[in-house]
Formats: structure tokens, sequence, C-alpha cells
């Protein structure tokens, strides 16, 4: 039975997405089977991945983008299955894609009986198809998170090596707390990631200092470095390791890999 971890921080811009899908990727490159799914009414892991509309006429690198037919909105309503949304990306990494529907689930879905347990109740129908599940939540502690809480084995938390990094984390964890009482009993914190570092700034170097006093062993050895090539691939529509497999991004993301599976597995 595969391993199912979220990504979530409440606190945007901190490389959640980014992390999702290279990390992703870099399992998926080790033979590992692994599915991505986008609960981000944003679908920013949607668009990194060339999957989506392409809104913008003027796109930089003028990607052509496969458009779903369904989506992860489509499971959440009780429309299709997980299963029946999957698009597959490559031999070993498989994508659910997200949509702007979900912008209104905390309205649409409020109602139903069972709702933080959609997602949970979906994935458990492929769970056995693969070895890790990676799920992109959005930057709130919505409905949607909590669905994603709820569904997991552990979560990954990104943090950024700056001022603010800490800021809404302890929240967070206080949310897990919570999610592990009521509806997750088994739920763990799988690792603090330190992101968007940027070795020569002191102030970054002291913010890890204090991350890595702050939460202990729980903080990731692998550090994710600031790297152009990280910001780039997205506009392609491809992973770090289609985009620039020779780059620190996806050096970072290939040990990050090692460590997830064979170290704080």
């Amino acid at each position: 039975m595969g391993t199912v971890i979220s990504v979530v921080n409440q606190k945007g811009g901190v490389g959640k997405t980014t992390t999702t899908v290279n990390l992703g990727a870099a399992i998926a490159e080790r033979g590992k089977k692994v599915l991505l799914i986008d609960i981000d009414a944003q679908s920013n892991l949607t668009t990194h991945l060339g999957l989506g509309l392409k809104e913008d006429p003027q796109d930089l690198q003028d990607v052509p983008r496969q458009v779903p037919e369904w989506t992860i909105y489509d499971v959440l309503k009780g429309s299709k299955r997980l299963q029946d949304v999957v698009i597959k990306r490559s031999a070993t990494l498989d994508v659910v894609p997200s949509s702007l529907l979900l912008s209104a689930a905390d309205l649409e879905l409020g109602g139903m009986v069972g709702r933080e347990l959609l997602l949970k109740r979906a994935i458990e129908k492929v769970k056995d198809s693969y070895d890790v599940i990676l799920i992109d939540c959005p930057p709130t502690l919505g409905l949607l998170s909590l669905n994603a809480l709820a569904a997991v084995d552990k979560v990954i938390v990104p943090v950024q090596s700056e001022y603010l990094a800490l800021h809404g984390v302890r929240q967070l964890l206080d949310t897990i707390d919570q999610v592990r009482g009521i509806y997750n009993p088994s739920l763990i914190v799988g690792g603090v990631l330190i992101c968007l570092h940027d070795s020569r700034k002191r102030l970054a170097r002291a913010v890890a200092d204090t991350i890595r006093a702050y939460f202990g062993q729980l903080v990731f050895t692998t550090v994710i470095r600031e790297n152009v090539a990280l910001a780039e691939a997205p506009a392609k529509g491809q992973t770090i390791f289609e985009y620039m497999p020779k780059s620190s991004g996806a050096e970072d993301y290939t040990a990050l890999a090692e460590e997830v599976l064979y170290v704080k597995a």
C-alpha cells in the first residue's frame, strides 16, 4: 500500500507546488509509481505540468497545454472516481488535475455528510496502485486542506528561510494535532523543508538555524536552494528533471527524494 503525503503550509510562496512536482518527479525517476494530486483552486501544479487552460495568449513560452476533461472537483462532487480523472504524465508519474471550480468548494461541499473525508475515500480506491501519492494543498487551512490532512499518512511543511518563515507554522501544527485527534490518528509530520534558501545571505543562514533549533529532528537535512531553473521550468510545463536535469534544483530534489524514501520513511 502506497504512502500518502501532503505538502502543506497556509503561507503562500514557500515552494509547496515546486516541491510537490519535483519531489514526485524525483521519486518517479527511481522507478517508483507516483500520483500527484492538485487540490488547489489556483491549479498551479496542473499548470506546472503543462495541463489546463492556457489563459494568457501571450504566454512567454507559448506552451501547448492539454485541457483535462475532468478534475479533482468532479471527484469531490461525486460525479467521477479518482481513477477516472488520472492523467498519465510518464510511465511512473500520474497527475490528477485541479480546477478553478474548487474555489467554491467550502460552500458547495459544506452541507455534505462526511465532507472532511471525501478525498480520503477517493484515495483509498487507488492507494494500492502507487508507491507514493503527493497532494499539493492550497495556501489556506479550509475544507480542502482539511481533506488532505485527513487523507494522508504524513505531511511535509515547506518553510522559506526568511524572517516571517515561522509565522503561522505553529497554527498549522495545532491544526494537524486537531485532525489527528478527530479524523486521522496516525497522521504525523514527515518533515520540515527549508526552501528558497540563499546561503550567501546572513539573514537566510540565521533563519535556517532558527528553524533547525525550533523543529529539531523534524527538519530535513536537504535544503532547497534558490535556483532560477526551478522558477523557469513551469513556463515550459516541465519538471526540473525535464527542463534542466543538471541544475542545483534537480540535485536538491534528488537528495530530498532519498531522504523521504529511505531516511524519514
